[in-house]
Order: C-alpha cells, then structure tokens, then sequence
C-alpha cells in the first residue's frame, strides 16, 4: 500500500506551530506533498529538511515568504525536477517532481501549486498563463510515465466542490474558463485529457465532507462554507489501484485540510 498525502501548509513555519510533524508521525504516509511552503532554503536548513522522518525536497520561490512546494518521502527518488520548464511560473516556487523509476517502469510523484487569480485581473491572467502552459507540460509527461500530482489547484471543478457554487460563478476558483480547462484535462476520450480526479473517482457525490479549503472570513470553516481545491491527479493505471480516500478535519494545520489517498502499489 502507497499512503499519499496532499496539503497546502500557508507556511510551513506556522503549520509546524500546530503540530504538523507530530501528525505525519502518527499518519505514516509514504509521500506527503505540500505547497505554500512560503521560506526559503536558509529557513528550512536545520529545521524542516525532514519530518517525522520523511525527506524533504523543495522547489522554492525567488520571492521571500511566497508560494514554494516540497515533497516529503520516506523513498529516495532516482531524480528530483525543481520547475516545469516555464521561467515566469518556476520563478515563483510551483512545481517539484520527483521519479522513482527503475528499469520496469516510469513513476513520478509531483507537488504542484496552482496561481490564484482571487487578488485581481493581473493575477487572474497569471493563472491562465499558467493553465495555458501547464496542460501540455501534463499531457508530456503522461505520454512518457505514470505519475500522481498533488497540489493546491485552485479551482473548484463542478457545483458539488463548493458550498456557494451560484454566488461564486465569476469569482476566481470556479469560473467556466478555469472549469472548461478541468473537464478537458480529466476527459475519458479526448486525447487532450486521459487524467483522473482520484477523489471524485472514489467519491463521486460527495458534497460537504469533500471541502478542502474554507476562507479565514467570517465563519466559513465552523459552518463548512468550503471549496474542493486540493486534489489528487493520476494517470489512469496509477488512479485504478486507489482504495480510499479522507479529509482530515480533527485538527487544523492551515486554512486547508490534508486530503491523504490509499493507493495499491509499492515504490
């Protein structure tokens, strides 16, 4: 069995604060992916390199106290990709890959952080920037390996990933554009699609339980006005072996939840 976890941290300083490492202790995951690491490597030397064990490997940005993602394994990797090819974005601390491959097979895990476009229309634009770059870097990357990426995407794909879902159709998360991108990506047929929302794959109706963020306004998170943001995106072959899935919400690392999957295959 292959334990993964995803979790945006919104600081990796403040989550450690609220017992992150004693959690990863105690939940044993093989892999946790994580974003909004917001430090840089002076800050994670001698402090955060490892948790609970686990090794960890970073893609930070230039900009202090900003974005940043990072794996944490108790596997090492053949190889670890900082970035995804696209000097605006890699800047920014968004994509970290890392391959397990031995001579039967091609297998990644990646973390990855999605822009939010939710401060205005430059960073809106940003995002699709973003989109527009990342969906071939995806469809790459699964014409040559098997591969899950976790990560904050910052979209809510269908009106069942979010509480207000028709108050919230022209604000970023859960615009028909970010949308259309999703469906195209997760399509069963379109040889521009072939990924799967593992979630959605074990969870297909899911509703209040399948929130993974809730805004740090008003009382959202106490009356689960949440969004489904984070998620699991596998190649069909690795998606198939995934037996469970959980939100945890017994205690608060951030403003997200882990979203952690339970897949049938070993590194």
């Amino acid at each position: 069995m292959f334990k993964l976890t995803s979790l945006n941290l919104n600081g990796i300083r403040s989550a450690a604060s609220k017992g992150l490492e004693p959690w990863i202790a105690d939940t044993a995951p093989d892999c946790i992916c994580v974003q909004e690491v917001k430090a840089q490597a002076a800050d994670v030397a001698g402090r955060f390199e490892q948790l609970a064990g686990l090794q960890g490997y970073f893609h930070f940005a230039e900009k202090k106290g900003y974005s940043g993602v990072g794996v944490y394994t108790r596997h090492t990797p053949s190889d670890v990709l900082e970035g995804f090819g696209s000097p605006e974005f890699d800047a920014e601390g968004r994509y970290v890959e890392l391959r397990f491959d031995t001579p039967q097979r091609k297998l990644s895990i990646i973390s990855a952080y999605f822009p939010s476009g939710s401060s205005g229309e430059e960073r809106q634009e940003a995002k699709f920037r973003f989109l527009d770059l990342f969906h071939p870097h995806l469809m790459r990357a699964k014409a040559e390996r098997e591969f899950i990426l976790c990560g904050d995407v910052n979209i809510a794909h269908q009106q069942i990933d979010l509480k207000n879902w028709r108050s919230n159709q022209k604000n970023s998360g859960f615009l028909p554009e970010e949308r259309a991108w999703m469906t195209k990506l997760l399509h069963t047929t379109d040889p521009d699609g072939g990924l799967v929302d593992v979630y959605r794959q074990l969870h297909p109706d899911t509703t209040d339980e399948a929130y993974t963020w809730w805004s740090n306004r008003g009382q959202a998170y106490a009356n689960n006005v949440g969004w489904r943001l984070d998620y699991h995106l596998a190649t069909r072959a690795l998606a198939e072996t995934a037996q469970r899935a959980a939100v945890f919400k017994d205690q608060r690392f951030s403003d997200h939840a882990p979203l952690t999957i339970d897949y049938n295959f070993t590194l």
